[in-house]
């Protein structure tokens, strides 16, 4: 939910259903400081850990994607969550995996699932002949033509194109 004043306060994000994650509440909002306002004293969050309006929706879905893999059981949520992240991940898995399949019972029927990267690869088609093309030879360049005559610097006399430095040349003498 994005609040009215939004970017300067942040948004709330909720599982609906709630998931078993130590930071995630049992109603299913997501814990996490990036969504937290700054300068709130009953809390030992960093300023620069906390909301700012430079925050994006892409920068705070990244966060929460990392938190779900890795979550900060130091400041869990969910404190049984955490215990049996940190205790006995076993029973914690089999937890969140009785969950991933309830929350499949609520996908509609006629939604297409999105595959993972490597099951979604398909080979490119081969590109098709183009008939708009006006010049074919518009980008190319022979090692011949690359550098021209009058590209190439001649020598006046100019003793400007000199570099030695003459304080180098009085050290010498």
């Amino acid at each position: 939910m994005f609040p009215k004043d939004y970017p300067f306060s942040p948004p709330r994000f909720r599982f609906n259903p709630p998931i078993y994650h130590p930071n995630v509440y049992k109603d299913g909002l997501i814990c996490i400081s990036i969504l937290h306002k700054s300068g709130d004293a009953t809390t030992d969050e960093p300023d620069g850990e906390t909301w700012s309006p430079a925050q994006s929706v892409e920068t705070v879905l990244i966060s929460i994607v990392s938190l779900l893999s890795d979550p900060n059981i130091n400041s869990p949520a969910n404190v049984d969550a955490a215990v049996a992240w940190r205790k006995d991940r076993p029973s914690y898995n089999k937890r969140v995996a009785q969950d991933v399949a309830a929350s499949k019972q609520n996908i509609p029927k006629d939604f297409k699932m999105p595959l993972l990267e490597s099951e979604a690869y398909v080979a490119p088609k081969p590109a098709e002949p183009r008939d708009d093309v006006v010049d074919d030879d518009f980008w190319y360049e022979s090692a011949d033509d690359s550098m021209e005559d009058e590209d190439v610097m001649e020598d006046d006399g100019d003793e400007s194109d000199n570099f030695e430095d003459e304080d180098d040349e009085d050290e010498e003498e």
